[in-house]
């Protein structure tokens, strides 16, 4: 993949918390996850994100960025995402979130690195 530009994704995050609110927004995220899990197993697996990533249209991803993403948010270990885990790493991604998150502690007077 040397010379291919990396994939870049807008981050609406901080758009839909300000026009949805929190709680709307821990929906959609709950909802987002519904539609990418193997219901069986109520987990995100690289067998259900390769399933509906290539459903939703998103063809250019190859295996070795699927396996990417799920290691990326996977904290326990065993291969696949929860729901906890997922919506962990969907703020970990989104730069807005996570510059509306340093901004509160700081406010809150609490000395935090990031």
């Amino acid at each position: 993949m040397a010379g291919e530009d990396p994939v870049v994704f807008e981050d609406y995050f901080p758009s839909m918390i300000e026009r949805l609110g929190s709680d709307g927004f821990m929906r959609e995220l709950c909802n987002g996850f519904c539609l990418l899990m193997d219901v069986e197993k109520g987990l995100i697996t690289f067998e259900s994100l390769k399933k509906n990533t290539l459903l939703l249209g998103l063809y250019d991803l190859g295996d070795d960025e699927l396996v990417f993403m799920l290691a990326e948010g996977d904290l326990d270990g065993d291969g696949a995402l929860n729901q906890m885990e997922f919506c962990i790493l969907m703020f970990r991604l989104s730069p807005g979130l996570m510059d509306g998150s340093k901004r509160a502690i700081q406010e809150m007077g609490v000395n935090y690195v990031m």
